[in-house]
């Protein structure tokens, strides 16, 4: 198997070279016209004082921010957020999933979602929720890495050069102690393997 053209990892601390970068993605995807709470045309200005306020809560602990990289530099971003009620300590928000044109449809967006699943994992989350455009490539993605569509809410926001867009709300259960969508086996009964359980009609939307 070929390796990815491109790597995931945490960013712990945004530096200057990453706020470019970043804000190269957003900037990428709002022309694009993907809702993600901007309109077009998205100064450099905006977007890098938006990823600013990031980097406080990234150093501050609130948030975990996750980058692709390739080979002309960061090409996607995720980030988990942990600053949540006191009521909900076992849950975080998958947020600003934004992946560079350039690099689409090579599997970044899917790496992105299962690293944030890690590391909410690792933070002891164990419900993640996220929202996203209904009726758009993201959509489908989170229903074909398992998460569950809990249903959509018409007219919630503009596309960045205007007119409604609705949103769709997901939600995923983590399993403590195993990684998102790790493959376990079956039980053996009287030396033989039962069959994996069928999925139900529907399931994982």
């Amino acid at each position: 198997m070929t390796a990815p053209a491109w790597t995931v990892r945490p960013l712990p601390r945004v530096e200057a070279a990453h706020l470019e970068g970043l804000s190269d993605v957003l900037i990428d995807c709002v022309e694009g016209g993907a809702s993600v709470s901007f309109m077009h045309p998205l100064t450099r200005a905006r977007a890098a004082a938006f990823w600013r306020r990031v980097a406080r809560g990234v150093a501050a602990g609130t948030r975990v921010l996750l980058v692709a990289e390739d080979a002309h530099g960061i090409c996607g971003t995720v980030q988990l957020v942990l600053d949540l009620p006191e009521n909900q300590p076992h849950r975080a928000d998958v947020a600003k999933m934004l992946v560079h044109r350039r690099a689409r449809r090579r599997g970044v967006g899917a790496a992105l979602l299962r690293a944030a699943e890690a590391a909410a994992r690792a933070h002891g989350r164990t419900l993640l929720v996220l929202d996203t455009v209904t009726g758009g490539d993201a959509e489908r993605l989170y229903a074909r890495l398992g998460w569950r569509r809990v249903g959509a809410i018409p007219g919630y926001a503009l596309f960045p050069r205007g007119g409604f867009c609705s949103t769709t709300l997901f939600y995923r259960r983590l399993a403590p102690g195993r990684p998102a969508g790790s493959a376990t086996k079956p039980p053996r009964a009287g030396g033989r393997r039962l069959p994996r359980p069928r999925p139900r009609p529907g399931s994982g939307r």
